[in-house]
């Protein structure tokens, strides 16, 4: 049976190996592990492993997670990258570190309303429907200009990038283009006085692809646990 620290270790190995072929360092990629649907026990065997930061979709799952492993604390590090509900924004605001998904000004405004003084701003990025897909969440392109300055004069949140979720690409060189267009509007960003550092793109099928093209950040949840 494939233990998680072997999979985490096969994971690891394919980071660096699109390193290589990018010339980037390997401590310039974050591994995220998508936890969604999986039992706290094993999050907590992932975390024994050296893991430290873990993704989630669904808000109450992720509540009795965090309530189950909370003596891990501060060590562990819990990012929302799932759809959100206006109505979840002040549970999210007070239990995650990070939140992937922020497709709208409004939803930013009411995180930053509900973000605890006692703790550090909220990270966020801003989910861009680069693919531009009817099915999917996310700012069009060419809105996410005005929402990103907008949302950087929020003093409780601290606007770090944009993330997608391309559409699925049968090989390497079409997989890299909706990441290489996330990327340009990064740099695009960056240019107009935004201070930017991570690019949150890539899953268990295309992380290549993403890192060639400048991922920081990639989610990585069946490659590590399974399929759900």
């Amino acid at each position: 049976m494939t233990t998680i620290r072997t999979q985490l270790q096969a994971v690891h190995l394919r980071i660096a190996q699109a390193c290589a072929i990018a010339q980037r360092p390997v401590p310039g990629i974050a591994l995220l592990a998508v936890s969604k649907a999986v039992a706290a026990d094993r999050v907590r065997e992932a975390y024994a492993c050296g893991q430290r930061c873990f993704g989630e979709n669904y808000v109450q799952e992720a509540l009795a997670k965090i309530e189950l492993l909370g003596d891990l604390r501060p060590g562990i590090e819990w990012h929302m990258i799932g759809p959100l509900q206006s109505n979840k924004a002040r549970l999210v605001a007070e239990h995650f570190d990070w939140v992937h998904s922020v497709d709208r000004l409004k939803l930013a405004e009411q995180l930053n309303t509900r973000r605890p003084e006692r703790l550090a701003p909220m990270n966020v990025c801003l989910q861009v429907n680069i693919s531009a897909e009817k099915s999917k969440s996310g700012l069009m392109p060419e809105e996410v200009s005005a929402v990103a300055h907008a949302l950087d004069e929020l003093p409780r949140l601290r606007l770090r990038g944009l993330m997608a979720i391309p559409q699925p690409a049968q090989t390497f060189e079409a997989q890299r283009g909706p990441h290489r267009a996330l990327r340009e509007l990064f740099e695009a960003l960056k240019a107009q006085g935004l201070s930017l550092d991570t690019l949150s793109m890539g899953m268990s099928d295309d992380l290549e692809a993403a890192v060639v093209e400048g991922a920081t950040v990639v989610r990585v949840g069946s490659a590590i646990f399974g399929q759900r």
